[in-house]
């Protein structure tokens, strides 16, 4: 199939095509660059979306930056916090942000993108998600509306419904998540009929790449070159950690810190995450979407972190400190602690590797430019958070949240917004819609006509 016109301009649905792959093109000068530079003067670039959560709070007190000028610019991040300190120009650090609905391990889970409240019984989470409101409107112009991912859980709430989905498409329709790389990588770049799908997706399409090649300028080639390789190494990480499983699978001697792993999921848990960030940078560089949501566990993670050096116990029973007996209702029965303070300095550590996890996905979103002029991370606005405040007081407020990027020019980053009193998360949410041109007036209990949503510039 000819995928090129005669003309040396591209639009920016073109594609590369073969039997058994399907590639989107990155932005190009030749997507008539002249209007995507106008458009970053404009805060009209093309907007990224995406929403990250981590389950089972904070202990209170390593959210908030060690230091801050006058103006609320961010100065120096605190020692918990240090894995973001080089993108801290990137972010902007909320305080007092609260979920007046409802908080906790599932209800917490459930609405934290519905700002409503959880009805058990009914399975209703009070609304469509922010992630799918959005998706309506920009998913017409991607290949897929949304991405919904999460990395697999572990524990006993793993099969729990609220407690493993944050994307409803309506108040009572949860929405699936991709747990497994290559099935992500999949849907992006194989067409559902299938067929030759032991191949790479570069080899099938690579005579029409050469033939895009020759009718592009060298910035662009250049830009290709970069997407294509990306590609190519992406596909050989999935191929080493699915062998590296199917080893892990068959060794008797796996030490209690890990779990047996499931086919397709990367027995190195970093690696897993990690292969999951780069779907997500993959999928907003091809544009095959522009909204992700990504669970980085189940609400009521129980994920043993023993991995991390001087960390040991479950997420969970470290996210209640305040005990450390190792003999609560909370605890796995076998580990206990020292301290208090012992045990809440492991739980802190676990949110300090979270972050610098987030961090990678930041630095890869920086490192790609853009013809507009900016990177990915210029263009997009990251929301990271929890559902719950303090782990171990259970509460909601002053929620740990974090906003990362420049939304195309719209967001001025690099300061702490310091809330005079708490503000429901779901102010954030209505931000975000109006920032991508979506004219909602309400959204949870949040109307735009009672408070401006200006806090972001």
């Amino acid at each position: 199939m000819n995928i090129l016109s005669s003309t040396p301009k591209l639009s920016r649905r073109t594609m590369l095509r073969s039997l058994g792959a399907s590639i989107s093109l990155p932005l190009l000068d030749s997507m008539n660059p002249i209007r995507l530079k106008a458009d970053r003067s404009t805060s009209s670039s093309i907007k990224r979306v995406g929403y990250f959560y981590f389950p089972n709070g904070i202990p209170r007190g390593i959210w908030h930056p060690t230091q801050v000028n006058t103006k609320g610019f961010l100065q120096q991040l605190n020692p918990w916090m240090s894995p973001l300190e080089a993108y801290k120009s990137q972010l902007l650090i909320p305080t007092d942000i609260w979920t007046p609905e409802g908080n906790g391990h599932s209800a917490g889970t459930a609405t934290w993108l519905t700002g409503g409240g959880y009805d058990d019984q009914a399975v209703r989470a009070g609304g469509v998600s922010v992630d799918q409101l959005i998706a309506g409107h920009t998913g017409k112009e991607t290949m897929l509306p949304s991405l919904e991912m999460s990395l697999k859980g572990e524990g006993f709430f793993s099969n729990s419904l609220p407690r493993n989905t944050v994307s409803w498409s309506s108040t009572n329709v949860p929405l699936t998540r991709e747990v497994e790389p290559r099935a992500i990588f999949d849907r992006m770049f194989r067409p559902p009929t299938g067929g030759a799908s032991n191949r790479s997706v570069m080899d099938l399409v690579l005579g029409e790449a050469k033939s895009l090649s020759k009718q592009i300028g060298r910035a662009d080639q250049a830009r290709l070159d970069e997407y294509f390789e990306s590609i190519r190494a992406l596909e050989k990480r999935i191929e080493f950690a699915e062998i590296q499983t199917l080893k892990m699978q068959r060794d008797q001697a796996l030490t209690q810190a890990l779990t047996a792993p499931t086919p397709g999921i990367p027995s190195d848990h970093q690696e897993y995450i990690r292969l999951m960030m780069d779907m997500i940078v993959l999928a907003y560089w091809s544009d095959a979407t522009r909204v992700v949501s990504f669970m980085l566990d189940h609400g009521q993670s129980n994920r043993y972190f023993n991995f991390i050096e001087g960390v040991k116990g479950t997420w969970h029973a470290l996210s209640h400190y305040g005990n450390a007996s190792g003999a609560t209702e909370d605890d796995d029965g076998k580990t206990s602690w020292d301290s208090v303070e012992t045990k809440r300095a492991m739980y802190a550590e676990v949110i300090r590797w979270h972050h610098r996890q987030f961090a990678y996905l930041l630095e890869r979103l920086q490192s790609i430019q853009e013809p507009d002029g900016g990177s990915i991370l210029d263009n997009s606005m990251l929301l990271y958070g929890s559902s719950l405040g303090d782990g171990d007081e259970h509460d909601e407020k002053d929620l740990p949240t974090l906003i990362a990027g420049g939304g195309g020019g719209s967001i001025r980053s690099g300061r702490q917004l310091r809330f005079k009193r708490g503000t429901d998360l779901s102010k954030i949410h209505l931000a975000f819609l109006h920032r991508l041109g979506i004219p909602e007036s309400q959204f949870g209990s949040v109307n735009s006509d009672f408070g401006p949503l200006d806090f972001l510039t």
